[in-house]
């Protein structure tokens, strides 16, 4: 019998926030299907953090692939507000991908854990 993967740690860095007010609600995933927003999601990783001090590490985790998306939930109503579908608050995803129409996909934002700490550092975005 194999012995158990050796776990990995996760150190997420967010940059570019407009305020310290709020929280940062954040899905950390293996399973596409639950990208982005882990609502649904029993295996995803849930955390919220102050926007005060945005800097999180995540220890225990299997080796492979993940992805991670974020919200700076400025007024800690637990959601994401829009106006007419665009985001009134800002949002961020590990890789930093392009943004066009919608969240990008769980490929764009993948990125593979090992058994090292690895350090992500995911930019804040507000488009209002």
């Amino acid at each position: 019998m194999a012995p158990p993967p050796i776990a990995g740690a996760l150190e997420i860095d967010f940059t570019g926030l407009r305020s310290a007010k709020g929280v940062l609600q954040i899905c950390l995933t293996r399973d596409p299907s639950d990208f982005p927003d882990c609502r649904n999601a029993a295996s995803a990783i849930k955390r919220t953090v102050s926007a005060a001090h945005p800097r999180l590490r995540i220890e225990g985790l299997a080796p492979g692939d993940y992805a991670l998306a974020v919200i700076h939930d400025a007024n800690g109503n637990a959601r994401l507000d829009t106006m007419l579908g665009i985001p009134r608050e800002g949002f961020g995803f590990s890789r930093n991908p392009a943004i066009r129409f919608g969240p990008p996909r769980f490929s764009a934002a993948r990125f593979a854990l090992g058994t090292d700490a690895q350090i992500q550092q995911v930019r804040i975005r507000y488009l209002l």
